[in-house]
């Protein structure tokens, strides 16, 4: 049998089903490759005693022949951004480093609902700001794959990378993560792994560590799209307690599944092909484009003409809802504090002690454009451009089902290469992702194939709001035809 850290999520629910394999053996072969690889530094705090009692109880109701939940005895792991009742929630930042939540957060409670098994929380860079987790107050994941010396030096890109790293890595069958700018997207194409970040309001962002809450959306991440189709039928739904949630119905995404799109039309956007494109990335692409084409699907070149304001678009509005969001964070009330002389003083110790640097110049400049001098200049006129940015979308989905673009401008970084990139520089990381979030749109990132240092390449499918469907349903035939199998080396520790 394979091995029960490479099972897909359906694979073992048809195992778990058949009775060939129980949760508890599930739950302790992820627990020995999480004690093994704990050096990738993919979870921030483990979970191994309540894994193992759900994992338990798991099987209790299937000895019972009781009702089982759609994804019971599957062995999960939660970005550390979702609050989770009694389990530390630290948003990788020393600010919360302490702080245990009396309350669960919406997705992880559908999930716990759906049977599955939490076995920890998993690194992010800090408040998800950050494309590497390199802002971690707790340190920096490593990507499994590794360099050509076959060294662990690579990043696995962020802010979800410690749920790529650790689905790519075989420490858990799912992870959830949460996609602001391209925080599923980015790290799924650079570890290997597929994630989706789903219509803005088609999941609850109740309980989750707030960043930018006009961008912020919960998603998935897993290795195969069925997967994630499973993962997202079991997350997304209504929600009063957050007023963004929408009253939608949600469909089982895995009866999408078709292996057929005779007749679906792609829009390739001719702004996602800038002068000096990566060469791997080119390829890949034209790849894609080219399986898509012979699976019978019609390419369709298209515009989007404002693709080129969405960078400076995205961080001048991400960075005012953070700024207002983290305001919250003064050592007055759940968080760290540090003292001072005065009220004022001891506002400014906190602050200055439980932020990290990124975190502290997004603030700032999240305050910068919200000030009385410069807000028509900036904030309001990048809502304006936002919604122009918007109606791109709109427009080609007149035209096309379906669009087909590069889910990162490159393979996985180094960290050294990292480091020595400026901010500005690091910000262009988003370059392909930021659009679809402006726009509020699904989009899907899966690996198509590997680079010339064998590192993955993902490309995402974008559709229509609410059309997620339309999505795994592309993307699934996509997989299929790219036969990506590839996986990074099995971590010896």
């Amino acid at each position: 049998m394979t091995d029960l850290i490479d099972l897909t999520i359906s694979e073992a629910l048809d195992l778990l089903d058949k009775r060939a394999v129980s949760a508890a053996e599930l739950a302790r072969a992820h627990l020995a490759e999480m004690e093994k690889a704990r050096f990738l530094n993919a979870f921030i705090t483990e979970t191994p005693e309540l894994a193992l009692r759900q994992a338990e109880a798991s099987d209790r109701r299937r000895a019972a022949g009781g009702a089982t939940g759609p994804l019971d005895g599957i062995p999960i792991a939660n970005k550390d951004l979702y609050c989770t009742a009694g389990v530390r929630t630290t948003a990788a930042s020393k600010m919360l480093e302490h702080f245990i939540p009396p309350y669960e957060s919406h997705v992880t409670q559908k999930l716990k609902d759906a049977g599955t098994i939490m076995l920890g929380k998993l690194n992010t860079d800090q408040f998800a700001m950050g494309g590497s987790t390199m802002t971690s107050h707790f340190g920096v994941t490593k990507n499994p794959w590794t360099d050509k010396t076959g060294g662990y030096t690579l990043v696995p890109g962020g802010s979800s990378g410690g749920s790529a790293a650790a689905v790519s890595a075989g420490l858990c069958m799912g992870a959830t993560g949460t996609d602001t700018g391209g925080s599923i997207r980015q790290p799924a194409s650079f570890c290997g792994v597929t994630g989706i970040k789903p219509t803005y309001g088609r999941c609850s962002r109740f309980g989750i560590v707030a960043f930018a809450s006009s961008l912020d959306q919960a998603g998935t991440m897993a290795r195969s799209v069925r997967d994630n189709a499973l993962l997202l039928r079991t997350i997304a739904g209504h929600d009063d307690r957050d007023a963004t949630s929408v009253d939608a119905p949600v469909p089982d995404y895995t009866t999408f599944l078709t292996g057929d799109i005779r007749g679906k039309k792609i829009g390739i956007p001719r702004e996602y092909r800038p002068d000096g494109l990566n060469a791997e990335v080119g390829k890949a692409w034209d790849k894609g484009i080219g399986l898509l084409k012979d699976a019978g699907a019609e390419i369709i070149d298209i515009s989007l003409p404002h693709t080129k304001y969405a960078l400076p678009v995205y961080y001048i509005i991400a960075c005012a809802e953070a700024s207002s969001n983290l305001s919250r964070y003064d050592g007055v009330r759940f968080t760290g504090r540090v003292g001072g002389q005065t009220l004022d003083e001891m506002y400014c110790n906190t602050r200055t002690d439980g932020f990290g640097d990124e975190v502290i110049r997004r603030i700032l400049l999240g305050t910068f454009v919200l000030s009385a001098g410069f807000y028509d200049a900036y904030y309001t006129r990048a809502q304006r451009v936002r919604r122009l940015i918007y109606n791109d979308f709109i427009n080609a989905f007149k035209q096309v089902d379906a669009l087909l673009v590069p889910a990162a401008p490159t393979p996985a970084l180094s960290y050294e290469a990292m480091k020595a990139l400026s901010p500005v520089d690091v910000y262009l990381g988003d370059v392909f992702t930021t659009p679809s979030s402006l726009a509020g749109v699904p989009a899907l990132s899966l690996p198509v194939g590997v680079g010339a240092d064998n590192l993955p390449i993902g490309l995402q499918v974008i559709g229509r709001h609410f059309d997620e469907g339309g999505v795994f349903q592309i993307a699934d035939v996509l997989e299929k035809s790219a036969g990506f199998d590839r996986t990074p080396h099995r971590v010896k520790g």
